[in-house]
């Protein structure tokens, strides 16, 4: 299930080449079953075909060129998400949680760690819920500056396809832009010690008054 624009565009793209790879299989496995079961192949006297041996040469090439067009489409729609985010938010990977600060914000940084049985709520899943959920708001481009404060961690949100590593020393970055309001989990996807499964990551998305009231709130309290 697809909750952005750009994740929209990789289903379909993953869907268009399982589609060309069927038809591809499909064609082989037919022209492969007619010369081992037809004997016209092997009472033809010609060594040469040329015509297939054309075929053989222009079908790959279309083939590639039937790829290289949206692949780079998205490459270039990716490259314009980065250019320019109206909301920096820095993640950072420990053992076993994740720290969230808020650049353009002065003081606005927490900690998440993942609700215990005990401290759910009903609706909430087990395991994926965490005590302070990340929030930005719908359609702004925020940037995610994802690093590590010991272990290799992954921050991965199935749903929006991110995945980035976290690694100590080194800064990766991704820009996004949400149109679906709603709350979306993902988990630390980079085996980082005992409590590897215990490190849940919560993203909310909320309109722009209420990522304001939830700001203005948190500093408050």
């Amino acid at each position: 299930f697809s909750n952005s624009l750009f994740s929209s565009y990789m289903d379909w793209f993953h869907n268009f080449n399982c589609s060309l790879l069927f038809g591809v299989l499909s064609f082989v496995s037919v022209m492969f079953g007619y010369l081992l079961f037809s004997n016209f192949y092997f009472k033809s006297k010609k060594i040469e075909y040329q015509f297939g041996e054309l075929l053989c040469s222009i079908f790959p090439t279309l083939i590639l060129v039937a790829q290289m067009v949206p692949s780079l489409s998205l490459l270039y729609y990716y490259g314009l998400m980065n250019l320019d985010s109206n909301l920096t938010v820095k993640v950072t990977g420990h053992q076993w949680y994740w720290s969230y600060e808020f650049s353009d914000i002065p003081g606005l940084e927490f900690d998440s760690y993942m609700k215990s049985v005990d401290q759910l709520e009903l609706g909430e899943p087990r395991l994926l819920e965490v005590d302070n959920r990340c929030v930005v708001p719908c359609d702004i481009n925020v940037r995610f500056c994802i690093t590590s404060g010991d272990v290799i961690h992954s921050w991965a949100l199935p749903s929006m396809s991110i995945k980035l590593d976290a690694m100590s020393g080194i800064l990766s970055t991704v820009s996004y832009s949400f149109p679906t309001v709603g709350v979306f989990y993902g988990q630390c996807s980079e085996i980082c010690g005992a409590n590897h499964s215990f490190m849940p990551i919560a993203l909310e998305v909320t309109l722009l008054d209420n990522f304001k009231s939830w700001c203005m709130g948190f500093m408050e309290n």
